[in-house]
């Protein structure tokens, strides 16, 4: 790393006051003091080779009069010649083309996608990646725990903030507009910055292990720069990166089926059903061949204008056992299951409640 000269001049003086000492792989004068100092420069500058610039030039049609036709995100290698950024990135891409730390541009391509949790495989032909990020395990992070993230935000590379893990934000509590995410369960919340341009890049804890993929923030409105860094898990990531590569679809569970919320039904259609409750998921179509219908769960009907009729198909109020409101919940908890294993849920038929067992199936490319 180099610093500023007027920085430069300031340890000079220091160091001619105190001396200098050695630590690490770091050489360190006064100005940094701390161990958590020293940890933090050692940590970044060797995981700031393997952070990459995403620089995604979008499709016409997603563009008005105007509009910037370059999206900037943040990735970092994990293997030689493949790259982690978010699905919402490179979502709408015309070409894709990645900077590495030193400056060095690329082109690349989509190799994998999970719109389910908001994560993309970039993969780069004509350069072997400087370095490399091992993950880590998010379900062992402690509150208060430091963690840092390197990235790209508003266009500035090589960027690195630090703060610490906070706590679990539950996937309800971090509302999105995109219609991505749909099957995390739960966000990793930060102090460490996440701001715009940060999206796809790391968030490592003190041994410099990826415990996260930095996503989104919180901020109290559109005009106010986000105060909470969000990161999706590692251990969600890391799955997913495992699925993609071997089998080219992520193996989270699901019903197959299309699930409308009972909140937003025709109270008149709920009080035929028998229900005196709004929380709940109406199952509307199953495709044939899906867990849904293997399992005999029962779509809905609908008429010429696309109304749902009377009676209605099978409305489920939990999952193994744990009640739910709507479909974001049924989706999250299914999701949580892989295939081959067995989900129950509790559903309302014919104005009983009677459980049934799902075993969930192998997801294939569409």
């Amino acid at each position: 790393m180099k610093f500023p000269r007027a920085l430069g001049l300031t340890l000079l003086l220091c160091g001619g006051l105190g001396g200098a000492y050695l630590t690490g792989r770091v050489t360190a004068q006064r100005t940094l003091v701390t161990p958590d100092e020293i940890n933090t420069v050692e940590i970044t500058q060797k995981a700031l080779q393997a952070v990459v610039r995403v620089d995604t030039r979008l499709q016409r049609e997603q563009l008005q009069p105007g509009d910037d036709p370059i999206e900037t995100g943040t990735g970092f290698f994990y293997k030689k010649d493949l790259i982690v950024t978010n699905y919402h990135v490179v979502q709408f891409q015309e070409s894709i083309t990645v900077t590495l730390f030193n400056g060095r541009r690329v082109t690349a391509r989509l190799e994998g996608v999970d719109p389910g949790i908001d994560i993309a495989i970039l993969r780069v032909t004509g350069v072997t990646a400087p370095a490399t990020l091992a993950f880590g395990s998010s379900a062992r992070l402690i509150p208060g725990q430091k963690l840092m993230t390197l990235g790209t935000p508003f266009r500035i590379q090589n960027f690195v903030g630090s703060g610490v893990y906070s706590v679990t934000a539950s996937a309800r509590d971090v509302p999105r507009t995109d219609q991505l995410g749909s099957e995390i369960s739960q966000y990793i919340t930060t102090t460490a910055s996440i701001q715009q341009g940060n999206s796809g890049g790391p968030v490592l804890d003190s041994r410099g292990l990826v415990v996260g993929v930095a996503d989104l923030n919180a901020a109290p409105n559109a005009l106010v720069p986000g105060t909470i860094g969000i990161a999706i898990p590692s251990d969600v990531v890391r799955q997913s990166l495992d699925d993609l590569e071997k089998i080219g679809v992520p193996q989270r569970g699901t019903l197959g089926a299309t699930l409308v919320d009972l909140d937003s039904l025709d109270p008149a259609l709920r009080q035929l059903a028998g229900l005196s409750s709004n929380q709940g998921a109406l199952i509307d179509q199953i495709p044939a061949g899906s867990a849904a219908a293997r399992a005999g769960l029962r779509g809905s009907l609908r008429n010429s204008k696309d109304q749902l009729l009377a009676p209605l198909g099978d409305i489920i109020v939990a999952v193994d056992g744990q009640g739910v409101r709507d479909s974001f919940d049924v989706t999250r908890l299914v999701a949580a299951k892989r295939p081959g294993q067995t989900v129950t849920l509790d559903v309302w038929r014919n104005k009983k409640r009677v459980q049934v067992k799902v075993t969930l199936l192998k997801r294939t490319l569409q």
